[in-house]
């Protein structure tokens, strides 16, 4: 499963508060989402905090964001940890501070024994930019063109053990993917809400896998009658 956590910012607007507040709002909703994750089995959540072009948002959003992760770092996520979530993230890293980074690796060293579920978050991450990195990889190792398959580009990826994803979810009304996990959504299926994020509860994603259930996936194939 992959989730778009959209809405912050409007969450913010809406309550009169500051936009640093909203996503604030947005990280306790994502521990929220966790555990409820955990409560409907699901193995792997894919959720995506940061994109590429939100660094093109106003100097003290982002600085705000940085700080933010930071805290649910220190946090939120040992708490998940201590249910079973491994965390990892994913997406560039060359553009944080280091002592940033530092932390993000600290805790995916501290949780890679831990399987209850798999926590991935993008940050500083996107599709497209994972694409181009791993076409760049092939050639960087030499790989001639008859032999670049499926397969070969996949193992390129940011993480190549990311599984492929069943469903994606989209928060806050919006009606695109927004450039997330365009390899590993190929075949997804979608669930929109118009719930904004830092509302997005263990209700509306019982909601949205129950929409996936009632649902056939044909794979490109004909649907059996």
């Amino acid at each position: 499963m992959a989730i778009i956590m959209d809405g912050n910012g409007r969450w913010a607007e809406a309550h009169g508060v500051s936009v640093a507040e909203g996503h604030r709002a947005g990280a306790r909703a994502l521990r929220r989402v966790v555990e409820a994750a955990i409560d409907l089995g699901i193995e792997t959540l894919a959720v995506y905090a940061f994109s590429t072009e939100n660094w093109t948002r106003p100097t003290d959003e982002v600085a705000d964001l940085m700080v933010l992760l930071s805290e649910t770092i220190d946090e939120e996520l040992p708490d998940l940890a201590k249910q079973g979530v491994r965390t990892r993230f994913l997406g560039r890293r060359d553009r944080i501070e280091p002592w940033l980074e530092q932390k993000m690796r600290l805790l995916e060293a501290r949780t890679a024994h831990l399987d209850t579920l798999h926590l991935w978050i993008a940050f500083d991450y996107g599709g497209r930019a994972e694409l181009v990195e791993a076409a760049r990889r092939l050639i960087e190792d030499g790989v001639p063109a008859e032999a670049v398959d499926e397969a070969a580009l996949a193992a390129r990826l940011y993480a190549p053990e990311l599984a492929e994803i069943d469903l994606l979810i989209r928060a806050s009304g919006e009606l695109r993917i927004s450039n997330f996990l365009l390899w590993q959504t190929a075949y997804a299926e979608l669930v929109f809400t118009d719930t904004l994020w830092p509302d997005f509860d263990a209700s509306e994603l019982a909601r949205a896998v129950d929409a996936y259930s009632a649902r056939q996936r044909r794979f490109g194939a004909r649907a059996l009658r």
